[in-house]
């Protein structure tokens, strides 16, 4: 199997050809299909004897692949799609030719490195100190975990350090409009969440926060106040000036997650909504949303990458070596060990076409939303949800429920057209644009909006 033969050379030209094609055309929608649907057409793949590598790329290729949604398509505009840059996913087939273990500088001090230089670009975008740093994780569910947990650490080594000991339980404050990771993260390390609710703007606020600390249960130790940067629904920014304000008076770990939205800060259009966000103590941003870059990269930074070091770090005697002496290890800032140089198709991609083509992209996708914007207020039948905010477009089609919205959901997709699911918005049925795809046009929108008639 590890040999290089001349089956192997025959796999690697059919393999880079497939990644070749699938860069130089334009993508695909596609769609699910049915277990039975599958079976019928591929049938079992493990096997004692194997299949042949032509075969099983060919497999793939013809019934696999297509039963995935491609979410660089440009009418892809649910969740938060991904449009990755060509030089990004090309360069993704070098990492995994280059069988690095980017754990720490020892084994990868090439690619930290690199990775290093693109985390810093990001850290300039927040405005975090020179000293500033992390690493890169999987993505916004584990960057926000990992900030948690030395949030956590941090406040459980000072109550040592004056004798107050451990509170009967710790608890973090977040928004109603946080995403579902802070809640998953806080039964990971058994905590408790108190939410603040937004105000009519459906940000978070200052006044929010302390009246949510105010009515904590007795016993209970605030460590961590959690803002968010561009809610996955909507794209709203909370108050994160205020929200730092109220962290810092209680002394509390202020982390914002951007996962979604701090890719605009590239954006001068749009940077002065994320005033405060320098604050923060820990920020996630995933490139892997809005920054182009392929699945899956998580910019996980903190304001004192010392105190992230301290709750991550893994001790062992085979360690020893990683943890001796070495200048950078991303494992020391982040809940995991082992880990892939995920940050370096996005760097590749940063270095080769430079940062200002990235704002000039983001920037391209935000005209976009504005001017679909418009055309909902133009549409009789159509009621704009809010004004966009970041590249979040929500609105609904008068007169319709919930059948309606997933019929016509399901409609555009059977027809290869767009991917657009409804949500819900105030406990009410309604539709959800997300653009961060450069290559979204206003009459992709336009085409939709044609469809809700």
């Amino acid at each position: 199997m590890h040999k290089f033969d001349e089956s192997a050379d025959d796999l690697a030209w059919a393999v880079f050809r497939y990644a070749l094609d699938r860069v130089r055309v334009d993508p695909p929608l596609d769609g699910p299909r049915s277990h039975q649907e599958l079976w019928e057409a591929v049938g079992q793949t493990i096997t004692e004897e194997g299949l042949g590598g032509e075969s099983v790329l060919a497999a793939f290729a013809d019934h696999l692949a297509p039963a995935c949604l491609s979410s660089d398509h440009p009418r892809f505009l649910s969740f938060v799609p991904g449009a990755p840059t060509n030089a990004s996913v090309l360069f993704d087939l070098v990492v995994g030719a280059s069988a690095m273990c980017a754990t720490s500088w020892l084994e990868a001090a090439g690619s930290v490195y690199a990775e290093n230089q693109a985390l810093r670009w990001v850290a300039d975008l927040v405005g975090l100190p020179e000293g500033a740093g992390g690493c890169f994780a999987s993505g916004g569910t584990m960057g926000n975990l990992s900030a948690l947990i030395a949030g956590r650490d941090q406040a459980m080594r000072r109550r040592e350090a004056d004798g107050s000991g451990r509170p009967a339980r710790w608890s973090v404050v977040a928004s109603d409009g946080a995403h579902s990771s802070i809640d998953s993260a806080a039964r990971v390390m058994d905590v408790d969440v108190l939410l603040a609710t937004s105000d009519d703007d459906r940000r978070l606020r200052g006044d929010a926060v302390r009246s949510a600390i105010a009515a904590r249960p007795e016993g209970t130790e605030v460590f961590a106040v959690v803002a968010t940067a561009g809610t996955t629904n909507l794209g709203v920014v909370d108050a994160l000036d205020e929200v730092a304000e109220a962290a810092a008076e209680h002394r509390a770990w202020f982390h914002v997650d951007a996962a979604y939205g701090g890719a605009a800060l590239a954006a001068e259009s749009v940077r002065p909504h994320f005033a405060g966000i320098d604050r923060c103590d820990s920020v996630v941003i995933d490139p892997h949303k809005w920054l182009f870059a392929p699945f899956d990269c998580c910019a996980l930074l903190y304001r004192k990458p010392e105190v992230a070091r301290l709750a991550h770090t893994q001790h062992a005697s085979y360690l020893d070596p990683i943890n001796s002496g070495s200048e950078w290890n991303p494992t020391d800032y982040g809940h995991f060990l082992t880990r892939r140089a995920r940050g370096l198709p996005f760097w590749f991609s940063l270095a080769v076409h430079g940062t200002r083509a990235y704002s000039e992209a983001v920037e391209r996708t935000l005209e976009v939303t504005r001017a679909g914007a418009e055309l909902v207020d133009a549409t009789p039948h159509l009621d704009l949800v809010l004004d966009p905010i970041l590249s979040v477009l929500a609105f609904r089609r008068i007169g319709w429920e919930q059948a309606d919205y997933d019929a016509w959901s399901a409609r555009l997709m059977e027809d290869g057209t767009a991917f657009v699911l409804p949500t819900q918005v105030d406990g009410e049925p309604a539709l959800r644009i997300c653009i961060v795809n450069p290559l979204t046009t206003v009459d992709d929108i336009a085409m939709i909006l044609d469809s809700l008639a």
